[in-house]
């Protein structure tokens, strides 16, 4: 069997990623179970020798951070034992929606507005447009994490299905302001003479405060979509495994990540055996 030629193939590794100064955001991702996070540690580790102040960030529901850590790491930024310039922190979406939409409803009701005509709304929303409730708290997200001081921060994501609908936040977006605007047309008499019947103030100044926060985040998601589209700034590392379904979902990532204009010349491959090795090996114990 004739040898492979190898020496046309890049080096395998990351350490573009480490050398490249000018990167603020490194995403993560790829199929469930194939090693995100532990692939994200490492690389926030290795950043961490080389920057001043580095940041890992979990989006995915279901949180590894801690585990890989061994220790609690929660909502707020946790410096990592063992280093003084790297931390983590785990989101939850559907604790910050809540939280938004709570925030909304003490904003409202200081005005003199009514919290459940608020809450209607919201649910009205997030019923029309799926995944506005995840635009919405990724909005929230990035406006926290821009405000923090860090260098790079390295984004552990969810698994790839959630994370393409990342990369449709800001169509969402512009959907979102379509629906308040059609319902705010035909139901905003509706909603201010119900509001004055109980009680509830101004039923316009409700509505002007929802479409306000809609227009606020999808000004913060396009201006963090134009970043992520910039390869000096923002790069994406495909994590996979060595079988089927798993590289064919990266083959669909790495895509649709071409079609949206973010980098990704990176793919790690874990779980990879050499049957040599095992072979010898395999040997010396028969």
């Amino acid at each position: 069997m004739a040898e492979f030629d190898d020496s046309d193939l890049p080096d395998p590794s990351l350490m573009n990623i480490i050398e490249q100064d000018s990167l603020k955001w490194v995403f993560v991702g790829g199929k469930g179970g194939v090693g995100k996070t532990t692939t994200s540690c490492c690389l926030g580790v290795q950043l961490a020798k080389s920057r001043k102040k580095v940041l890992i960030v979990s989006t995915d529901p279901a949180h590894n951070l801690s585990d890989a850590f061994c220790q609690k790491i929660g909502r707020e930024p946790t410096p990592i034992q063992g280093f003084d310039n790297l931390s983590a922190m785990e989101i939850d979406a559907n604790d910050d929606m809540e939280q938004m939409q709570q925030s909304m409803e003490e904003a409202a009701g200081a005005d003199g507005g009514d919290d459940s005509a608020i809450s209607s709304i919201m649910a009205e929303l997030t019923n029309s447009i799926p995944g506005i409730d995840e635009a919405m708290s990724f909005s929230e997200l990035m406006k926290q994490v821009q405000g923090l001081d860090y260098d790079v921060v390295v984004f552990d994501t969810a698994p790839t299905g959630h994370t393409l609908r990342l990369l449709s936040f800001p169509t969402i977006m512009e959907k979102a302001l379509g629906k308040v605007m059609e319902l705010k047309d035909r139901f905003g008499g509706l909603i201010n003479q119900a509001s004055a019947m109980f009680g509830g103030g101004n039923g316009a100044d409700m509505q002007e405060m929802l479409v306000g926060r809609l227009e606020e985040t999808r000004s913060i998601i396009n201006k963090v979509n134009d970043a992520f589209q910039d390869p000096a700034v923002t790069t994406f590392v495909c994590v996979c495994i060595p079988e089927f379904l798993s590289i064919y979902e990266t083959e669909r990532l790495v895509q649709e990540l071409s079609k949206f204009g973010i980098d990704s010349h990176n793919i790690v491959v874990n779980q990879v055996l050499f049957p040599e090795k095992d072979a010898e090996e395999l040997g010396e114990w028969l």
